[in-house]
């Protein structure tokens, strides 16, 4: 129960933190408040990642460590755009969690995640987690190096709008296109009424294929 509350609360403060910034930086002038908040979740997260039974310990405690340390320059320097590269450093971590599985001999993470719902998959199907799992190595490059880019010369309002709602967008529309073309590639269909959907949208083309 108490991993369950607090995944959830760790995925509402990510979609909420640019949001908070935002506002916590220009309505309020609140920034020493802001600092204190994101140490805390930092402090918050990294315990989190001690606890037993985690995995990669030090992958996990890079992003929180890092930005922990970044709210602590800010508060020192007053350099309120230091809150912005959370962000940034975020899918930097994603990077780095997908990149190390794609190095030789390992397993790629989308593929782990396949084979817990499908222990039996084919050369074909590995291969193809392999080549989703760079193409998600891509996304977090590019997705973290716009916020960067906002972060440093845009206004703080572009940087909250991209991060709070576009960025979430774009993996939104990556996620349900490579579902579908997965499922138009391999034709697994579940019995969820999206896989049903999808089975009659795909199965004429299949036919004459």
């Amino acid at each position: 129960m108490w991993k369950a509350m607090a995944s959830v609360t760790g995925v509402v403060a990510a979609l909420a933190y640019p949001a908070f910034v935002y506002v916590g930086l220009t309505r309020f002038g609140l920034t020493r408040a802001v600092w204190l908040v994101v140490i805390v979740a930092a402090v918050l997260a990294a315990a989190r990642a001690l606890s037993p039974g985690r995995r990669r310990v030090a992958l996990l405690l890079a992003p929180p460590l890092t930005m922990a340390g970044l709210a602590v320059l800010g508060a020192w320097t007053k350099q309120p755009r230091l809150l912005l590269a959370t962000p940034t450093l975020i899918n930097g971590s994603f990077l780095l969690t997908f990149g190390v599985t794609l190095r030789p001999g390992a397993q790629p993470i989308v593929e782990r995640f396949a084979r817990m719902l499908d222990p039996g998959l084919t050369e074909a199907e590995a291969a193809y987690c392999r080549q989703v799992t760079k193409l998600w190595c891509w996304f977090f490059v590019l997705n973290g190096t716009a916020a960067a880019v906002l972060a440093v010369g845009a206004p703080l309002s572009w940087w909250a709008l991209y991060t709070g709602l576009l960025a979430y967008v774009l993996m939104g529309l990556l996620m349900a296109g490579e579902y579908v073309v997965r499922k138009r590639r391999f034709g697994k269909f579940g019995r969820g009424p999206h896989d049903r959907m999808l089975a009659f949208l795909m199965a004429p083309r299949a036919g004459r294929s």
